[in-house]
């Protein structure tokens, strides 16, 4: 017997038609984002942001700064997933509470923050680890959908200059990807088929 969490990742598809009167309500929108915030994070940094983008008015102006997509319109909401750059400075609060279920001791806390100072230095370094994690957790947030029963497609055609300005992005965040949500409209393809193993697997 197939596990729960096997068939989801086999039958997941990336919809591209979504069923415009489908509504979700602030609590199921809360409850994708506290899913996908169990991503891996690097140092537990939690350097992501997820901008739920659901009125009439904020899909306008999402679709305008991506390509006229139509699916933006059309899905219940469609999250703009923030990379944050890593800050050394927000590591103590996001460790504290380890640190207070006797998980990690105190002292241990500045020698990460000091390691995050200097591994993320360089603003290159910066910027994928930024990327890095909020694509963690856009995907996360799309298994979580497809285990709430929801259909998503994710996005990486934007102007992302243009969803920074519209969206008011401070300078230390990047737009990395957009997730649509919602039910799915017939006409959808499944899962396109992959690779094979022996093109993509490789033992050393």
């Amino acid at each position: 017997m197939t596990h729960p969490m096997i068939a989801l990742i086999e039958q997941r598809a990336s919809a591209n038609r979504f069923d415009a009167t489908h509504a979700l309500a602030d609590a199921e929108i809360e409850e994708l984002v506290r899913l996908a915030t169990r991503a891996p994070t690097a140092y537990n940094l939690q350097n992501w942001r997820f901008i739920a983008v659901r009125t009439p008015g904020g899909k306008a102006r999402l679709r305008d700064v991506a390509h006229g997509q139509s699916k933006i319109s059309e899905a219940a909401v469609t999250f703009i997933i923030c990379g944050l750059l890593p800050d050394h400075a927000a590591l103590a609060a996001r460790l504290r509470p380890f640190v207070e279920t006797g998980h990690m001791q105190t002292e241990m806390v500045s020698g990460w923050q000091e390691a995050v100072r200097a591994q993320y230095a360089d603003a290159k370094v910066a910027r994928d680890e930024a990327v890095r994690s909020a694509t963690l957790g856009a995907a996360t947030l799309i298994y979580a959908a497809e285990a709430l029963g929801l259909s998503s497609g994710a996005m990486g055609g934007f102007d992302a200059e243009g969803v920074a300005q519209e969206f008011n992005l401070g300078p230390n965040e990047l737009p990395a990807m957009l997730v649509a949500v919602g039910r799915a409209a017939p006409g959808n393809w499944p899962q396109k088929p992959r690779r094979p193993l022996d093109e993509v697997l490789h033992f050393s």
